[in-house]
């Protein structure tokens, strides 16, 4: 078995207080959403009807596609769909060389990280600036994100600032117009001042684009709509500059009816994001396409163990929970999208080159019990695991451990001699238990057998 998460994580760990500021903020995150929910007296009842909601629309996706297909045409938008990563680049490109973009401004999107939209379409001469502060962030580091909702929360500030001045070509002019509005001076690290200096770049990228991309968070099938969820404003811009605006939605995305309560409360800790944008039509002189993508979603759904997956609103509360996640962080994980429900969409989109992040999983459930459409996250990735061996990526130190603690138990005679000799243990030298032969003892101590066995003392009992 692939032990890349491990070796990563490993990595990670030896800057202690990198891992624990990593740790305390996601979990601040946790406890926001904590709040959220003790607020709510029917919180656990919102969560029942999320699953209904996604359950029954993912069991009958095809009616439902159908008829938000029908009320967006209806509605003057261009519907098309892509089976695949490649024929949604494709689409995507064909839309704006017919329209003879050279520059898109777009919103964040796990989907066209999924289809690797950006460096397809940057192959093909079309520069693609990403508007949400931490996507550009990334983007301008070079950098992929590490958790879905909250992209470049690991990133230092001083390092932000590193990267705008030796990036953004009118920096120092656009400090100069800070300082003329700030009555004091600024340190050039200061959040306030680097945000200042965010919004003035993108700008820019917004009046000089000639289409906008967004995701999209629901597809209502009974209007039409997408629904787009920000805290910046960022797909507003995107979509009210540029005339040319599109979509880029999976088909798992779609919901009946509009209805949403608990994706913010969540995701970030929040009654609700700062920006709930509704986008039913092109806007006046415009134009606005939606593309539908399959890419494997039609697999899944039709994969009995692990189905329950595309119910997923990529909230990211699954993260920032785990405790796996917290102190291992994104950049962890094989596959793009890191965490609990990372590990399983990993594995169903190739299992033998992501089966590493399995073992990513204490196995806690607290992912299942945050997800607000009660994804069974943990039970899927302990399913996963049963699989390694088939597979042909089983750890064979796990499987020789295995087989040896199944000779054990089911000997009885050979179990009480064990337990009778393993205080011999206490009296070998540390070097020798402590070793890299005790897989062990890599990330604990080693116990102290006691004397007497808990068998011995409960029959003296």
């Amino acid at each position: 078995m692939s032990t890349q998460h491990s070796k990563a994580a490993a990595q990670y760990i030896r800057d202690e207080a990198v891992v624990t500021r990593h740790d305390q903020t996601f979990f601040a995150v946790r406890q926001k959403r904590d709040r959220m929910a003790q607020a709510l007296p029917e919180w656990e009842q919102l969560r029942e009807t999320a699953d209904q909601i996604k359950r029954h629309t993912a069991t009958h996706l095809a009616q439902y596609l159908e008829q938000f297909e029908a009320n967006a045409t209806r509605n003057g938008v261009h519907v098309h769909w892509a089976a695949d990563a490649d024929e949604y680049n494709s689409i995507v490109y064909d839309i704006l060389k017919s329209h003879d973009v050279k520059k898109v401004v777009k919103s964040k999107s796990m989907l066209t990280e999924e289809c690797h939209l950006n460096s397809s379409l940057e192959a093909k001469g079309i520069e693609v600036v990403e508007t949400d502060l931490g996507e550009r962030i990334l983007q301008m580091m070079e950098l992929a994100p590490s958790h879905i909702v909250m992209p470049a929360l690991h990133v230092h500030r001083e390092d932000i600032g590193d990267c705008f001045r030796s990036k953004i070509a009118d920096y120092d002019e656009i400090a100069k117009g800070y300082a003329a509005i700030s009555p004091e001076p600024h340190d050039e690290n200061d959040p306030t001042f680097l945000t200042y200096v965010a919004r003035m770049h993108l700008r820019r990228q917004f009046m000089e684009a000639g289409a906008g991309m967004t995701g999209a968070n629901f597809g209502v099938a009974s209007t039409g709509d997408v629904v787009v969820c920000t805290n910046e404003g960022n797909a507003d811009m995107s979509t009210s500059i540029p005339r040319l605006h599109i979509v880029s939605m999976g088909i798992e995305k779609l919901i009946p009816d509009l209805s949403q309560r608990l994706l913010a409360r969540c995701g970030t800790g929040q009654e609700t994001t700062v920006y709930t944008s509704q986008f039913r039509g092109p806007r006046p002189g415009g134009e606005m396409h939606i593309i539908l993508v399959d890419n494997g979603r039609s697999e899944i759904l039709g994969n009995p163990e692990h189905w329950q997956t595309l119910k997923c609103m990529r909230c990211g509360a699954c993260m920032n929970t785990c405790p796996v996640y917290r102190r291992s962080a994104g950049y962890s994980y094989t596959y793009f999208i890191p965490g609990p429900i990372g590990i399983n969409l990993g594995m169903l989109r190739n299992p033998k080159t992501y089966s590493d992040n399995v073992s990513a999983c204490s196995l806690c459930c607290s992912c299942d019990n945050v997800c607000p459409v009660r994804v069974d996250l943990s039970s899927q990735v302990y399913r996963w695991r049963q699989q390694l061996d088939t597979l042909g990526r089983a750890d064979g130190t796990k499987k020789f451990m295995s087989g040896g603690m199944s000779l054990l138990f089911n000997h009885p005679l050979l179990y009480n001699l064990a337990l009778r000799l393993s205080p011999i243990v206490n009296w070998l030298p540390s070097s020798l238990v402590n070793s890299r032969f005790n897989p062990w003892a890599s990330g604990h101590k080693m116990m102290k057998f006691p004397k007497k066995s808990f068998h011995e003392l409960w029959k003296k009992l």
